[in-house]
């Protein structure tokens, strides 16, 4: 019997969360789906499905306070800061200088048993220092991401701004329903637009550069 789909699969398809790049990092071929006319890989949505509840499950059992979850992009850093503060778990946007995870002199010095990554591409920094102190790392990873050092992968399009909303609103509800804090969907008092940041594109841009 299959498992079911924790989200109807057309809400799935209607956020976008499946739709890649037209890149392909080593270790990310098992999570394509097919390939669009268009050169853009898409996701297996079932495969998508039943990372996001291994991650919830696996973020379930550790203290939130020590959790870290990272973002750097505009977009991933609202929703990121979002899915932290619902789940309790501290918060690392924006650039980071080296040292934070590795470094007890240094200020801002930090510990976590957890790093939740929301691209690592842009957040190469913290894994690494994660990986030299053995802190297991998930990742929200789209096609063109590094899969080195990453101990769960959420294969998902973690540039669109609907698409990160969501993501982060599931797994940010499916954790506290591993935690037993609320026992059904109905009783989660969000949507997936508090996750959504209000900024856009041209926004963004100008923020980065």
């Amino acid at each position: 019997m299959e498992e079911e789909l924790l989200i109807d699969q057309n809400q799935y398809l209607e956020e976008g969360i499946h739709i890649a790049t037209k890149v392909k990092a080593q270790g990310m071929s098992r999570f394509i789906y097919k390939t669009r006319e268009d050169g853009l890989y898409l996701l297996d949505i079932k495969t998508i499905d039943s990372r996001i509840k291994i991650a919830a499950k696996t973020l379930a059992r550790y203290d939130p306070s020590k959790i870290m979850v990272r973002a750097s992009r505009i977009y991933a850093i609202y929703a990121a800061q979002k899915f932290a503060e619902v789940i309790n778990a501290k918060f690392l946007g924006g650039r980071v200088n080296a040292g934070l995870f590795t470094n007890p002199n240094r200020e801002g010095f930090v510990e976590p048993s957890l790093l939740f990554i929301s691209d690592s591409r842009n957040e190469k920094q913290s894994i690494n220092e994660a990986s030299k102190i053995n802190i297991p790392i998930i990742a929200l990873n789209d096609t063109d991401n590094s899969t080195k050092y990453i101990d769960l992968i959420v294969p998902v399009n973690n540039r669109g701004r609907r698409s990160l909303a969501f993501i982060y609103f599931l797994l940010a509800r499916e954790v506290l329903k591993e935690r037993g804090t609320i026992k059904s969907n109905e009783e989660f008092p969000y949507k997936t637009e508090d996750f959504e940041t209000k900024l856009k594109r041209q926004e963004e841009n100008a923020l980065q550069q």
